[in-house]
């Protein structure tokens, strides 16, 4: 009986000695979802205001065109 108390004791210890060991690496890569997802998103919210740019200049590029024609 003792033989089996003493396994899963070690087995509990194992475990518990497996997570707190694993914390800071299951930390950082949090951390590096984290970063990689925002760098993206902050990407492609430069990518939509370049567009939106290009659309307002060409806008503006064509009022004007047609501003010296008249």
């Amino acid at each position: 009986m003792t033989e089996i108390n003493h396994a899963v004791a070690q087995s509990v210890a194992l475990v518990n000695a497996l997570t707190v060991g694993m914390a800071p690496a299951m930390a950082m890569g949090s951390q590096y979802q984290h970063l990689a997802y925002n760098l993206g998103l902050a990407t492609l919210n430069q990518v939509f205001a370049q567009q939106q740019a290009n659309i307002t200049h060409q806008a503006t590029a064509v009022a004007g065109v047609l501003h010296s024609w008249r």
